[in-house]
Formats: C-alpha cells, sequence, structure tokens
C-alpha cells in the first residue's frame, strides 16, 4: 500500500511539473514591443517569468518549446466579431437569420469557434447574435466549460435597435417578422438593456444609425438622450456600451452619450475623430467587412478600379490615423471567414497603420479597451497564458501571423 501512495505522489509530481513550459524564439512580442532572444516560462495558466534568455533559467523538467526563426506574441484578440454568422457570399444575411435554425447555427458556430482559436485568435469579443437570441451567451458557456475549444469570448446578446430600423424588412405587413436585433425605444431601452444584462450579454450594443432613410441610407436613429440612458443602465452594472455607428451625426450622438466603442465609423471626419479621442472614445473601423462585400457585389481587387465605398473608407481610416484616436482591431468577421481573422490586420497596414501599431491594435490595445489587460494582451508575468508563435517577423511583415506554428490558451496548447 506505501509502495503505490508514493508512486502516486511522484506520478502527480511529474505530472505537475509537465504543467510548465520553457519557450524560446527569435523575437518576442510583448504587446507593446519587440525583443531579441527572449525566453518565457508558463505554468499552469499563467507566465510566471519573461525576459532575456541569460536570466530566465528553464525550470527542471519543463517542456522545452523553440521553432526556427519564429516570433512569439500574446495571443491575438479580435474585436469585432459574429460566430453566429457565416460568410454572405455562401448565404445572404436575411436568409441566415430568416431560414438557418437556431440549432443549425449553433452547429455553425461551433467550428467557427475552433477555426479561430486555430488562427492564434484566442479572445473575441463577439458583438451580436443577429437573431440567434442568446446562442452567444451559450456558446461562451461551451467554451468555458470545456465542452468545445474556442476563444475566450465576450458577447452583446442581442444588440438594440430602434424600432422600425433594423432587418430583415420587405414583408408582407400582414406577417410579424423577427428582427437581427431586439427593438427598443424611449424609456423602455432601461428594461431592455436590463434584460439582456440579465441574460448574460458582457457589453451592450446599440445601432446608433442605420439604413432606415428615405432612399435606404443610413441616418442616426436613437437619440442622445435615449443613448444616454442605454449608458447610465448599463455602467450601473459594471458593462460598458458600443455602437455601431457609420455616419458622422450618429458617430457624435454615440461620442456625447458615453459609449467606449464606435464600430465601422465609415463617414469619421477630422472633426469627429478628434471628439471622440477627446472623450476617450476608441474606433473599431471593420476595414475587412466592406472589402469583402463589395469583393461579393462583383469588384475584382487588384483588376477593377476601386469602388467609391472603399476609397471614402481610405479616407476616414487615413483621417482616423492623423488624428490620433485609439484605433482597435476588428474585422467583422462573420461577414467573411472565421479564421480568416487576420485580414483584417493586413488591410489596416494595407491602409497606413505602421506595423508594429497593428501588432499593439490587436492585443495590448484590445485589451486595454475591453477591460482586460489585468488579464491578457500583454506577454507579462502574471497574466494569462495566452500565447502563440508564428514563423518569421509580424512587425515587419504583418501576413506572418498567418504562419501559425503554435496557439496556447490558458496554459495549454491547442495547436502546434
Amino acid at each position: 500500500m506505501a509502495k503505490y501512495f508514493f508512486a502516486c505522489l511522484s506520478f502527480l509530481s511529474v505530472q505537475a511539473v509537465a504543467q510548465q513550459y520553457y519557450i524560446t524564439a527569435d523575437r518576442v512580442f510583448d504587446g507593446e514591443s519587440i525583443h531579441e532572444n527572449w525566453a518565457v516560462v508558463v505554468q499552469g495558466d499563467k507566465i510566471i517569468a519573461v525576459g532575456p534568455k541569460e536570466k530566465i533559467t528553464a525550470p527542471i523538467n519543463s517542456v522545452k518549446i523553440n521553432y526556427p526563426n519564429s516570433t512569439l506574441l500574446p495571443g491575438l484578440i479580435e474585436g469585432h466579431s459574429h460566430l453566429l454568422l457565416h460568410p454572405y457570399n455562401e448565404t445572404p444575411w436575411d436568409d441566415q437569420v430568416m431560414k438557418e435554425s437556431d440549432a443549425y447555427r449553433m452547429a455553425r458556430a461551433t467550428v467557427h469557434a475552433k477555426n479561430t482559436l486555430l488562427a492564434g485568435f484566442t479572445t473575441v469579443r463577439d458583438l451580436g447574435s443577429e437573431g440567434a437570441g442568446y446562442a452567444d451567451v451559450e456558446l461562451k458557456k461551451a467554451i468555458n466549460d470545456g465542452i468545445i475549444i474556442g476563444p475566450r469570448m465576450m458577447v452583446a446578446g442581442k444588440a438594440i435597435v430602434a424600432t422600425g430600423s433594423y432587418g430583415p424588412k420587405g414583408y408582407d405587413t400582414d406577417v410579424i417578422v423577427m428582427k437581427g436585433a431586439e427593438e427598443a425605444d424611449g424609456d423602455n431601452l432601461i428594461k431592455v438593456t436590463r434584460d439582456q444584462i440579465g441574460h448574460g450579454a458582457d457589453v451592450v450594443k446599440v445601432y446608433a444609425d442605420y439604413r432606415w432613410g428615405k432612399y435606404n441610407e443610413a441616418m442616426p436613429t436613437f437619440s442622445i438622450d435615449e443613448l444616454k440612458l442605454i449608458v447610465a443602465t448599463a455602467k450601473s452594472s459594471g458593462r460598458w456600451v458600443i455602437a455601431h455607428a457609420t455616419t458622422e451625426e450618429g458617430m457624435r450622438r454615440a461620442t456625447l452619450a458615453g459609449v467606449e466603442t464606435i464600430e465601422h465609423g465609415d463617414e469619421g471626419t477630422p472633426e469627429i475623430f478628434k471628439l471622440m479621442k477627446e472623450k476617450n472614445v476608441a474606433l473599431c473601423p471593420t476595414l475587412a467587412a466592406g472589402d469583402a462585400t463589395s469583393q461579393y457585389k462583383g469588384w475584382k481587387k487588384g483588376i477593377d478600379p476601386e469602388p467609391e465605398k472603399i476609397k471614402k473608407k481610405k479616407e476616414s481610416f487615413k483621417a482616423a490615423l492623423q488624428s490620433g484616436v485609439t484605433i482597435l482591431a476588428g474585422g467583422d468577421v462573420g461577414v467573411f471567414a472565421h479564421g480568416d481573422n487576420v485580414r483584417e490586420l493586413e488591410l489596416m497596414s494595407e491602409y497606413g497603420m505602421q506595423t508594429l501599431e497593428v501588432l499593439r491594435s490587436t492585443t495590448s490595445i484590445n485589451a486595454k479597451a475591453f477591460h482586460l489587460d489585468n488579464q491578457i494582451g500583454f506577454v507579462k508575468e502574471g497574466l494569462k497564458a495566452d500565447l502563440i508563435i508564428v514563423s518569421g517577423d509580424p512587425s515587419k511583415n504583418i501576413s506572418d501571423l498567418r504562419k501559425i506554428k503554435l496557439v496556447m490558451k490558458d496554459g495549454v496548447i491547442i495547436r502546434q
């Protein structure tokens, strides 16, 4: 009996040591800067040491990991995702909302979650189930409970739209058509905000404008006072509000109402970006969504002249860069394929953002904006062991982020 007891102790001891990793790379991007010849030690789900190789001793019996010509980075953070959607050139958005059951969409979402994580994105901010109720809340739970693999999720649940503004549209008025988000107005916004929070929303998403103008153009939806109601209600629960806003006026109202991030910002001007900077409101430009939908409509990128929509997006992004407003990394993934998240980062670089700044956006800057910088976004002692290794040097060529060699989430190797 004694021999069995000590044998078990020995086995458990080896198992505990096996949870330690000593990881080296040619370069380490720590969320802010590039360092050469550093080492990282992981134990359990935490980083316990990081620094120059000569100062970091490999723990006895630790698993040693090294790849030639490699860069180690914090797990990437996707700032704008819809895991319950798939590319619109496969199935139009209306048909996904109206014809695909929630169960079918959830089955797809499990694959989307896996593909996202395998691409090196260990955290996503998922901004609306788009007609699938609170399936995103349950998807998050399934990941957290270890039922499926996927990224750490922040979810928005149903999201909030003004009555009459959102789709699907175009059906006989005798038919009650479900919407891609929850309608609310006036004082009812307080109840709906509380209800969404009560059902598990980590953030509250509101559509500050949408395509409901006389000629189907984007126009503001909620008044500043209405937006302030949502913000105040969310803040009382310790949550914050993000706003879909593409028009100048929608962006202005959302900024003055106190939202924390604005998604898309297509018609942003130097004046609006200046106001956003003053109010500490960040921009998530979602460049890849417009790039994808333009191609779905027939634009042959690299062959045809750029559509006016792309030209205007480049102009607004340039204005945002010049203004100094905080820029997040988020592609509106779901409009295009999950797992192709690097597409947004490539476009940020292509549209004029310094490559190192793009890396900061998808790691430390996103982490700070999402109030997660005490857990993720950096290669730093005491933080979660969310790490990736890629071949090459993405600080010089952002597309090297596609050359995944290792993905670790919470100290567990997912891909190697």
